[in-house]
């Protein structure tokens, strides 16, 4: 799982400071039952410094400092009885005054057997769904909360199937598709007209797909060109458009919405070549969406971008009536 480096900036941040948070929550109420029972801080210091103090004179004589851990062992038995003890009378449990890791995996480390625990994965997760929610409505836009009633059951001639029939297999596809999401899971291509439901499923898809951890881009295909072009023609330089372009490229899941919508230039058809060959290649999954059909595809990019995407991608071919125009029609 590859998250750009704002979203790893800041889920670390966030990360860092709910774990300060806990630590100074914990020292205030070690603090607290310390006011209440000076005895107990007399113990902790105790216990803290005597194996100190036993393992260093034992090391700096060279003797066997076994023999010393034992004697300290046997000590500190009677000195944990009577912390226990007090803190029974205090009506507190025993382990009150240790200080215990939110993550038993990695011991709030954030890392784990050299990558991220999955504590941090899941602020990592929670940082990209809100950086998704500013394009695409993560809150409404959901898999429970997408309606097959906007799409009529009369059967269409020409196709010999219904729009709702052929909603209830797409709907069912896609959900299928974020069920299942992992490396390879292999492209989808969203076509229709405007209003029937792609950004929905897109949006349902990026919902679910990054409340499981795996790094999701959502973007339109304006923009996306627009950034590979600034850096390839030197109109902008540095680490910021270096990421935008890195992320497109690298990401679990791209979504390449409104494709179609840009300026075809060569530089585009290079541009788009390169995103949907690259991640093929690199068995890296994305999810392109456009109000144009198929065959307007084939006639407005190249050969080659038409072949990736009829070989490549499962085409999901949306037909019906604008649902933005029936809710206004309704209300």
């Amino acid at each position: 799982m590859s998250y750009e480096g704002k979203i790893l900036r800041r889920a670390l941040r966030r990360f860092e400071e709910d774990r300060r948070q806990r630590e100074e929550r914990f020292q205030e109420r070690r603090e607290n039952i310390f006011r209440r029972q000076p005895r107990l801080r007399e113990i902790d210091g105790e216990l803290r410094s005597t194996m100190s103090r036993i393992l260093t004179g034992a090391l700096r004589q060279g003797a066997d400092p076994r023999p010393a851990v034992e004697a300290l062992r046997k000590q500190n038995l009677g000195l944990q009885e009577e912390r226990k003890l007090l803190l029974e009378q205090m009506g507190l449990p025993a382990d009150c005054l240790e200080e215990k890791p939110a993550c038993l995996l990695c011991g709030d480390t954030g890392y784990r057997g050299g990558g991220m625990c999955r504590c941090l994965l899941a602020y990592c997760a929670r940082e990209q769904q809100q950086e998704l929610s500013r394009m695409l409505d993560l809150g409404s836009q959901s898999f429970e909360t997408f309606s097959l009633e906007w799409y009529s059951e009369e059967g269409s001639p020409e196709l010999g199937i219904s729009p709702r029939e052929n909603m209830d297999w797409i709907f069912r596809t896609c959900k299928r598709y974020a069920v299942s999401f992992g490396p390879g899971s292999g492209n989808l291509l969203l076509t229709g007209n405007p209003g029937l439901g792609k950004t929905f499923l897109s949006a349902a898809i990026a919902r679910d797909v990054s409340g499981e951890g795996w790094s999701v881009v959502y973007d339109t295909a304006a923009h996306i060109f627009d950034r590979f072009e600034a850096r390839k023609f030197g109109r902008e330089a540095g680490e910021e458009i270096e990421a935008d372009v890195e992320r497109v490229l690298d990401c679990d899941l791209l979504i390449l919405d409104d494709l179609g919508t840009e300026m075809t230039t060569p530089f585009v058809q290079s541009a788009l070549y390169s995103i949907v060959n690259g991640r093929i290649l690199n068995r890296r999954s994305s999810i392109l969406s456009t109000n144009l059909k198929l065959e307007e595809l084939s006639r407005r990019y190249s050969p080659q971008i038409a072949s990736r995407l009829e070989g490549e991608y499962q085409i999901l071919p949306f037909f019906g009536e604008d649902i933005r125009k029936l809710k206004k029609e309704r209300s």
